[in-house]
């Protein structure tokens, strides 16, 4: 492709943008919308929740697979090209779910929807900070960020919804009815922004980004199956990252520039998103089956508690984004992390008689404090690169986010597992006391990212402190050019 069919500056970007949107919101929106389902698709195929569970993390899983890739795919395919496959991938996977006859088949369904997801995710986000001026970006990636956050947020109240009326096929048919919408979007605005310049392909990086982070997803949800192969599973996936990203780092073409880790605020930035993402995904996953199987409420109630939080969860995305295009990410992130906290100590105090008031306040203030931060946390980290850098840099930032996002379910239900163990090895009898002992633990793994995530926000500097760095770096770099331009 030439540069002349290149088109950074789209007449309408927020048009260009929606196709990635709307693909990157049932992306995210299918992480959670599955949760609230999962007794009634094991009660379907007559599976235990640890096989259930593969429908969430093999998502995942298949999506830090592809994450890595998707700046290499920018790089050999048109971006119209990339996101066309993504929405009619993601279109395929969920008609191969809907009448799935087998767990296996629904199982294959839900994973060529990862490949989707982990396509078009990085896009939305390089393809933001390629149409958007500096001046408007933190609005942009504020939308961007709102996908991410609310569809997670909404995803068991729409699916509690579809439930109350119908089965569960119906979830994966909601899906499509957005996606070819999406498509139509795509089709009509967007632009081809990215060179297609077609470098070699490193087989070798390749073959380590795949089994490395695959290795490390697989560690993870095995956790709750057999100890002794999970551990081997992850120290084998912690090493060959390792190689993996050294391996990268002194490529003269890599697949992923992972030299942009040598930027202590992307570092900052991508560590913070990925904690948040953390919370969300561990709270969204316990909360659900918490509200059903500890307090008793009915399936379609259970969307109905959670309404609430997702509502303010998108206002608050919006709000953030573009905050963050006045007062900077320092404030931000602190304060966001810090309502997280007290949202999870909320849901650590609650029991058999709370309120379900009680429950959706601290629905809320959890759904105030997760996009407070997430917005700022990934423009800060995403600002400190230059144009050149910023597809490699959303894909690593979601990368991990997905393999954290991974991590976070397994420990989850991991401590939700142990939690009613211990319940019923000191004596208990009930299991509704014993879900909400096991739910309990898992709120305090929220609760432990929150805390890390405020402690890693005090990192974050002020607006005007980065606008004086970015001075001194395009000062330095002209009396570069100055003295080369001189020597000539």
């Amino acid at each position: 492709m030439s540069k002349s069919q290149i088109n950074t500056k789209p007449e309408h970007p927020y048009l260009a943008l929606m196709g990635v949107l709307i693909g990157g919101f049932v992306g995210m929106f299918s992480e959670t919308s599955l949760n609230i389902a999962l007794p009634s698709i094991m009660k379907a195929f007559s599976i235990e929740t640890g096989t259930a569970q593969w429908l969430v993390t093999g998502y995942m899983l298949v999506i830090a697979i592809v994450l890595p890739l998707s700046s290499l795919l920018t790089k050999h395919f048109s971006t119209r090209g990339l996101v066309r496959f993504g929405l009619i991938d993601f279109i395929v996977g969920s008609i191969i779910a809907a009448v799935a006859p087998s767990f296996a088949i629904l199982l294959i369904g839900r994973m060529i929807q990862g490949i989707a997801t982990g396509l078009i995710l990085p896009l939305m986000f390089s393809i933001a900070m390629r149409i958007f001026p500096p001046n408007k970006l933190g609005a942009a990636l504020g939308a961007a960020a709102l996908v991410i956050m609310f569809a997670p947020a909404i995803g068991p109240t729409i699916s509690g919804i579809i439930l109350g009326v119908s089965s569960w096929r119906w979830i994966f048919v909601s899906f499509i009815i957005f996606l070819l919408i999406g498509l139509i979007f795509m089709e009509k605005n967007l632009t081809n922004v990215f060179e297609v310049t077609k470098p070699a392909v490193d087989w070798l990086a390749i073959a380590l980004s795949t089994i490395s982070f695959g290795l490390i997803v697989f560690g993870i949800s095995y956790l709750t199956n057999s100890i002794p192969v999970a551990i081997i599973s992850l120290i084998a996936g912690l090493i060959l990252l390792v190689v993996y990203i050294r391996q990268q780092m002194h490529a003269k073409t890599p697949t992923l520039d992972f030299a942009v880790l040598r930027r202590p605020e992307f570092v900052t930035g991508s560590v913070l998103v990925m904690l948040n993402f953390g919370i969300t995904l561990s709270a969204m996953y316990l909360l659900p089956m918490y509200l059903q199987n500890g307090l008793g409420v009915a399936v379609a109630l259970t969307g109905a508690v959670m309404l609430p939080g997702g509502v303010v969860n998108a206002l608050v995305s919006f709000g953030a984004g573009r905050a963050y295009d006045s007062i900077g990410a320092k404030w931000m992130t602190r304060l966001g992390f810090l309502i997280s906290a007290i949202g999870a100590v909320m849901f650590l105090f609650s029991n058999q008689n709370s309120s379900l008031g009680y429950i959706i306040a601290a629905h809320i203030v959890l759904m105030i404090g997760v996009p407070l931060a997430m917005s700022p946390s990934q423009t800060y980290g995403l600002n400190s690169l230059n144009e050149y850098q910023s597809a490699d840099g959303s894909a690593i930032i979601n990368t991990f986010q997905q393999v954290i996002g991974a991590v976070a379910t397994g420990i989850a239900t991991i401590l939700l597992s142990t939690g009613q163990n211990n319940y019923f090895a000191n004596g208990g009898h009930s299991t509704a006391l014993a879900f909400t002992n096991g739910a309990h633990y898992g709120f305090a793994f929220t609760l432990v990212l929150a805390i890390l995530g405020f402690l890693l926000a005090f990192r974050v500097h002020s607006k005007e402190y980065e606008a004086e760095k970015v001075a001194k770096e395009e000062s330095k770099a002209g009396k570069v050019a100055d003295l080369q331009a001189k020597e000539v």
